[in-house]
């Protein structure tokens, strides 16, 4: 890290709600923080709010945060890496809910797929918050060709931010968002819907609605403009949701016609333990165990071991990539919570990776 009297660069393109926070989270750690959006009013409103030090382009920020819509990410990608002057170890992430066609559409390999999973339900600037990000998973979605170095890069500077980082492949992500963001969205709003034309009928309605119904349709609540676009862009992974979604629905309702109560109990009693498994939010691992694995140099590797650790469940808390000053091998270090290790380990093991483990103190 720089000094306190040279602080660290960073940029942010879009000043929204996601703009916006990581603006006020990086600022709050010291960073300069450069930032610009299509609408001028909005980015001078960011700099007004202390998300911004500054409103236009830094060719000299150590890395850059695409926060657009998921169909202007490609193009605001581009723009950036085609700044003149712009430093040659700069890395470009974005915070899109779909991950294939941005990976897609940007080849360079000091850009690093970004997803944070946390929002808000105020909508825009008004509801960033430089805390947003504590707590929360972010997802990173390297590929063969990802540089080792922006990756690593990136991934120290989310965790400075609070958050969890999950490396999956862009594909494992799109399916994955696609259960447990995109339909259950679409599904608030088509409830909350529902709840809303019965109400034409039924005035009391919607004052008798409680918590259950408030919690499952507060997503509703969200920013409509962005949904047309994750749903293009994502459609065949919502499809197979949906799908499976409409087959578990009709059958609650043939046990619910059936009076099957010895079905609906089971079918309740798994949701319930289900849901009382889910992780805490703000989960942060005690004991930590560093895992060194030698590497051979070529594209892919970084890409194929933060992504196995992902499927595994296992957090990554840091990174870093030992270069050899010599032949085409390096030493890849992560460290890691101590209660997944040994299934990471034994993966690599598999894969043919001489990983060794040690506890950290």
């Amino acid at each position: 890290m720089a000094s306190p009297t040279t602080p660290d660069r960073a940029a942010v393109v879009g000043t929204g709600l996601i703009g916006g926070s990581i603006g006020l989270a990086l600022r709050a750690r010291g960073w300069h923080v450069t930032g610009h959006d299509a609408d001028t009013e909005r980015a001078e409103q960011a700099q007004r709010a202390g998300a911004l030090d500054a409103v236009g382009f830094d060719p000299d920020a150590r890395v850059t945060f695409v926060a657009t819509p998921v169909d202007a990410v490609a193009k605001a990608v581009a723009d950036v890496f085609g700044q003149r002057g712009l430093r040659a170890d700069a890395v470009v992430t974005d915070v899109a809910g779909v991950k294939g066609p941005v990976m897609a559409a940007v080849g360079d390999p000091r850009f690093v797929g970004g997803h944070p999973m946390a929002g808000s339900e105020q909508v825009g600037l008004d509801g960033a918050d430089g805390d947003l990000f504590v707590g929360a998973t972010w997802v990173l979605t390297p590929t063969a060709d990802t540089d080792p170095g922006s990756y690593s890069r990136l991934q120290a500077v989310v965790v400075s931010l609070g958050a969890e980082v999950v490396a999956l492949s862009p594909e494992q992500h799109d399916a994955l968002v696609a259960v447990v963001s995109h339909v259950p969205h679409l599904t608030a709003a088509t409830l909350m819907n529902l709840a809303d034309r019965k109400a034409e009928k039924h005035g009391a309605l919607l004052r008798l609605a409680a918590g259950g119904f408030r919690d499952m349709t507060r997503i509703a609540a969200g920013q409509p403009a962005i949904w047309p676009d994750v749903c293009a862009d994502n459609a065949p992974a919502i499809v197979e949701a949906f799908d499976i979604l409409l087959a578990d629905l009709s059958a609650m309702r043939d046990r619910v016609a059936a009076g099957d109560r010895s079905g609906l109990l089971e079918v309740l009693e798994h949701a319930a333990t289900a849901r009382r498994s889910l992780p805490s939010r703000a989960v942060r691992p005690e004991r930590l165990t560093e895992i060194r694995v030698p590497v051979p140099d070529r594209p892919g590797v970084l890409s194929e071991i933060t992504t196995l650790a992902g499927d595994l469940g296992v957090n990554i808390a840091d990174l870093e990539i030992a270069h050899s000053a010599e032949g085409d091998r390096g030493v890849l270090v992560l460290v890691v919570d101590a209660d997944g290790s040994d299934r990471l380990v034994d993966s690599l093991h598999g894969r043919a990776y001489r990983a060794t483990a040690r506890n950290l103190e």
